[in-house]
């Protein structure tokens, strides 16, 4: 048991941060990064497909679905492949693969997003629509202003359970090499080859509390908005 916790200790700084010190992030820090930053890419882009989706309808619409439905159908694992082998071709140069999965991850993530807002706002009373476009205000600004508002609200745990989704899928980043915390986990299971129980095991225990942690800061967020209208409407 001692010599079970004692490789894990003894590899802490590696399986936590990598390399971070020769400016190389890695293990839990570029699990991290990449997951925030795919966030930060997906969030936007699922809005503002959702809200093109629900703008204009009719063939926009249909060849919105059409796209999140082929991605959504295909193991990201292949997207993770196909923009590894795909971007040097456009770019004419090599990306790190750090960003290469995180533009993955992004791209996949935002077709949820893009469904999750879009049922949201297809959720909402027809007369909020036409009660805002009485008020003066354009389409556009109804969408942005009252009804975009009103939806994010309303699939905020759906959101979250797209993105608790998102921080495990880092995980894949393993098959391109990519340092996170399962290629380093790997990386310290060949070298020790004595103790992969204890290593996975506190591998796949950080990546719960990781995620247990980001549900609890949104039912957080959740309980204290609730609280907060009911003192209002109270």
């Amino acid at each position: 048991m001692n010599a079970n916790l004692a490789v894990i200790v003894d590899n802490l700084d590696y399986l936590l941060w990598g390399r971070l010190a020769e400016g190389i992030p890695g293990g839990v820090v570029l699990t991290l990064l990449m997951a925030l930053g795919a966030a930060a890419l997906a969030l936007p882009a699922g809005i503002l497909l959702a809200s093109a989706a629900w703008r204009y309808g009719g063939l926009v619409r249909r060849l919105l679905f059409l796209w999140a439905e082929i991605i959504r159908g295909i193991p990201l694992i292949f997207v993770i492949f196909w923009l590894w082998y795909l971007l040097p071709m456009m770019t004419g140069s090599d990306l790190p693969g750090a960003v290469t999965v995180t533009l993955a991850l992004a791209w996949f993530t935002a077709a949820s997003v893009m469904h999750s807002v879009l049922a949201g706002l297809q959720s909402l009373p027809g007369g909020q629509y036409e009660a805002a476009r009485t008020q003066g205000f354009s389409a556009g600004q109804t969408l942005r202003l009252i009804l975009l508002p009103l939806a994010l609200r309303n699939v905020q745990p759906s959101l979250v359970g797209i993105f608790i989704n998102l921080l495990k899928d880092t995980s894949l980043a393993f098959i391109v090499n990519v340092p996170e915390l399962t290629t380093v986990a790997g990386q310290v299971n060949n070298r020790v080859q004595i103790y992969p129980l204890a290593i996975f095991i506190f591998t796949g225990a950080v990546y719960y509390l990781l995620c247990c942690g980001l549900s609890l800061l949104a039912n957080r967020r959740f309980s204290r908005r609730s609280a907060a209208r009911r003192y209002a409407s109270g």
